[in-house]
């Protein structure tokens, strides 16, 4: 099909997420390819992967290992359900997962997106309640600025205004207590900004700990929020005091997780053990959609009995656990024994916090935030007094075209540019990509002067 009826059938037919599609009309991109850590529109241009596809790439797309497992399984079958019937791969993943994470993790749930592994978690910490004769534990604690979905109970438990206020009447209530980001924050305080916040859990906890089923918290770092850093310590204290006032600890990893942060998971700095775990992007690799649930054995026993005492846990999805998924899943986790990746991403880390450094010296950047080879760049109007642009100005979105102009696709987060490649990216690509990064934002910084 030639380009200019693909462009058509794009703008009359197509809807694309978190995407106002008159910008789309005026900035049409569609991929056709791709290889490594580049990726290929229909008029060849090439892009350097400055996002990983939406934070989820790890190995490069392509990647032989992965593609033949796919292959390979695509010759068993394709897919079986999992209500009542388990599959090869699906087990053998499970059993993979178990070995990867926290140690007292030892029960996979599977469903198909970040999401929905969240919309699981939530009501599998209702319901262990229920399950336990404990009516009163119903509500959630969130934080602000939190992101664990789209799903009405995902955003149930978000705390981002823009992308959720238009649902309110949709949502179930829930405790939001305030992040402690430290840019933005008047101290400036690390410590002084984590005592606070930790003091404002305690009193919550304190106060309605009776009513409270489940903390939900992203691992170290707020990611749609706008890439903000955990003070060193905050997330095992946040495990101390839930523990103290018997309240599960739900830790999203879906976006930190596989390697992201320099550790396989982003609890792993902090060596937490939450209750639930929920996982998702870079399980397999960035090529089909798994995503998991996973919990403690103390979890699980609580649903197990006769089906006459109808503890069973009723949710399910038609795809969950479908075999080419999880044959990705296991060849990309070979995948990452054999090359020692996320020791390699530890190490590419260290060299991406230099490129930071640098960007970070420009006048409009405020703050650079940086956990393993998950950045966020924060443009700011005035970088004394940390003024940030107009909404309406589109600062950090209009660098992200001029990048795509230079050769590299990223998206903003509001006024944060989204600094996530791949975990494969060589040495020379993290280059490129730090160069385009700075000399767009120089130049958005001309225009804005002008």
């Amino acid at each position: 099909m030639d380009t200019k009826r693909l462009y058509e059938i794009s703008k009359n037919h197509m809807w694309l997420p978190f995407t106002q599609m008159k910008d789309y009309e005026e900035a049409p991109l569609i991929i056709e390819s791709g290889e490594g850590v580049m990726l290929k529109d229909i008029h060849g241009n090439e892009y350097l992967d400055g996002y990983s596809s939406l934070w989820l790439n790890v190995h490069g797309h392509r990647r032989q290992e992965i593609d033949e497992a796919i292959k390979a399984q695509l010759d068993k079958i394709a897919h079986s359900t999992l209500l009542g019937a388990a599959n090869v791969p699906s087990i053998q993943l499970a059993e993979k997962l178990v070995e990867l994470t926290p140690e007292k993790l030892t029960r996979v749930f599977y469903s198909d997106s970040g999401a929905e592994s969240v919309e699981i978690a939530i009501k599998m910490t209702y319901q262990y309640w229920q399950n336990k004769g404990v009516t009163t534990k119903t509500k959630f604690v969130t934080m602000s600025n939190g992101y664990h979905g789209d799903t009405v109970g995902a955003i149930s438990v978000g705390a981002i205004d823009i992308y959720h206020r238009v649902y309110s009447s949709l949502m179930f209530n829930s405790y939001v207590v305030l992040f402690p980001a430290v840019y933005r924050h008047p101290s400036g305080d690390e410590e002084t900004v984590k005592r606070e916040s930790l003091a404002a859990i305690r009193q919550l906890f304190e106060e309605k700990h009776e009513e409270i089923a489940g903390m939900m918290v992203e691992s170290m770092v707020q990611g749609a929020g706008g890439m903000n850093m955990m003070p060193r310590g905050y997330l095992k204290a946040l495990e101390a005091l839930c523990r103290e006032f018997d309240i599960l600890l739900v830790v999203d990893e879906v976006a930190t997780g596989f390697g992201r942060t320099g550790k396989m998971f982003a609890v792993e700095h902090e060596d937490v053990q939450p209750d639930i775990m929920t996982i998702a992007k870079g399980i397999t690799g960035g090529y089909l959609p798994i995503a998991a649930t996973m919990t403690t054995e103390k979890i699980y026993e609580a649903f197990y009995g006769d089906y006459t005492e109808m503890k069973t846990f009723f949710h399910g999805h038609s795809y969950t656990g479908n075999q080419l998924g999880c044959a990705a899943a296991l060849a990309n986790l070979e995948v990452f024994e054999k090359e020692l990746l996320v020791d390699q991403a530890a190490k590419k880390a260290e060299y991406v916090k230099e490129i930071l450094a640098e960007i970070a010296q420009l006048p409009q950047v405020g703050d650079v935030r940086q956990l393993g080879l998950m950045c966020g760049i924060e443009i700011v109007k005035n970088k004394e007094t940390k003024e940030p642009f107009l909404g309406e100005e589109r600062t950090a979105y209009k660098a992200t075209l001029r990048m795509r102009e230079l050769g590299m696709l990223t998206r903003p987060l509001g006024d944060v540019i989204v600094f996530m490649p791949p975990l494969a990216t060589s040495f020379e690509e993290l280059t490129q990509m730090g160069r385009i990064m700075k000399q767009a934002i120089e130049e958005i910084q001309l225009v804005q002067q002008a």
